[in-house]
């Protein structure tokens, strides 16, 4: 029966205002037959439900464009090695029920996990974000892909994907296709977290990156999210043609304007810049490395919004914690961006990255209903979204996946 949600405010992910008073009504099959003013609601149907939201903020399922669920901060790669398959598979669904929890509807996983993933969403079998894989990560020997251990055992092998030559990558490329990606992820530089390379180091080649984009594009045109942290290695990225920019780091007034040329998304995931620096928890390359970068990216990342380069919500989960996708809003906001625009960073925006705008991103008419009720006004204080606790209601395709308002699922 139909679902009717009133007496919110609404938030719809276009960027337009607020509107108070609201009313959200779905359909059986999941879809959105109306959002907007209550005055404007068409006759509530004699069998739909009603949910009063008590004023609450009604708002698009979040995107996180940039996760890797096979991962979880402080524990090292000789931990994985030792770690139990199974019970890794539980883990990773139990992160992702959380990060669904949290706020986030659809989720992007740069590298690491396999596509059985994304089916056991689709088919029920696990509870969590609808999701697109990248599979793994490709990049060339010794650098940000290469797990490699001093004594040549390959400590994640689920991870990385290792190719030298534009004919490599190309192959590469077409193995991460048939295993079922729904993008392909490359390193166009080192990392921070990586101990042979630097992000200032080159990562594939030009000519290398080239040869992913061309396979992609002979792919259903599918999309390449390109690992790039210094500047000669976000050049060549965005020459390459790459769909998305990640980390950004090095970001200059050139780049900004070559990614705005080309329709490029930057995916900044400040959770990783704001994260706070622990001598004591850290790899002494990493801290070194974060230490130098990190008043340098968040004066670059800052720059480019103020640009208006395209941004899309992405935070490098794993990396910083599951589950607290949306304290990236705040971190956007502070570089510049305004709560509005921060909200549409995570929502419709990312949802054009993805390739979903028609379907996800927006609370409309037509579109599926994704969305999430909060406690609070994320308008005058976006960090009420980064706290789960403040998620009081998540729906993914009209379905109430968590509930603490007594709405029956």
């Amino acid at each position: 029966m139909p679902a009717r949600y009133h007496h919110a405010t609404l938030i719809d992910g276009t960027g337009a205002a607020p509107v108070p008073d609201a009313v959200l009504v779905v359909e059986d099959d999941g879809v959105i037959s109306y959002a907007g003013p209550a005055a404007h609601a068409p006759p509530a149907a004699p069998a739909a439900t009603e949910t009063d939201l008590g004023g609450r903020t009604l708002l698009p399922g979040f995107f996180d464009c940039h996760v890797h669920l096979c991962m979880t901060p402080g524990r090292g790669l000789l931990a994985g090695l030792a770690a139990d398959p199974t019970v890794a598979t539980f883990e990773t669904a139990e992160r992702m029920r959380a990060t669904l929890h949290a706020g986030v509807t659809t989720l992007r996983d740069l590298g690491g996990v396999p596509a059985g993933y994304r089916t056991a969403v689709e088919r029920g079998l696990v509870d969590g974000p609808r999701l697109q894989v990248a599979v793994k990560v490709i990049g060339h020997t010794g650098g940000h892909a290469d797990c490699t251990l001093p004594g040549g055992i390959d400590a994640a092998p689920h991870l990385g994907e290792i190719a030298d030559t534009p004919d490599e990558v190309r192959i590469a490329a077409r193995r991460m296709l048939r295993a079922g990606a729904d993008l392909v992820k490359v390193c166009a530089t080192g990392g921070m977290g990586s101990p042979h390379d630097d992000p200032d180091d080159e990562g594939l080649t030009r000519d290398e990156l080239s040869a992913v984009v061309e396979e992609a594009r002979r792919h259903r045109g599918k999309p390449v999210a390109a690992h790039a942290q210094g500047t000669a290695g976000i050049r060549n990225a965005l020459q390459a043609g790459v769909t998305s920019i990640e980390h950004g780091y090095g970001i200059t007034d050139e780049l900004c304007d070559l990614a705005l040329e080309q329709g490029a998304f930057l995916v900044p995931t400040l959770s990783t810049v704001f994260a706070p620096l622990d001598r004591a928890a850290m790899a002494e390359h990493h801290f070194r490395k974060k230490s130098r970068w990190s008043g340098t990216s968040k004066e670059n990342i800052a720059h480019a919004i103020a640009r208006g380069v395209p941004i899309a919500l992405g935070t490098d989960a794993g990396v910083v914690p599951h589950a607290r996708n949306l304290l990236e809003l705040s971190y956007l906001v502070e570089l510049g961006m305004d709560p509005l625009d921060a909200i549409t960073a995570g929502t419709l925006n990312a949802a054009r990255l993805l390739g979903l705008e028609e379907q996800l991103g927006s609370l409309e008419a037509g579109k599926t209903a994704d969305f999430v009720v909060v406690d609070g006004d994320p308008v005058r204080d976006v960090a009420v979204l980064g706290q789960p606790e403040n998620v009081v209601l998540v729906a993914r395709a009209g379905s109430v996946r968590k509930n603490i308002l007594g709405v029956d699922a």
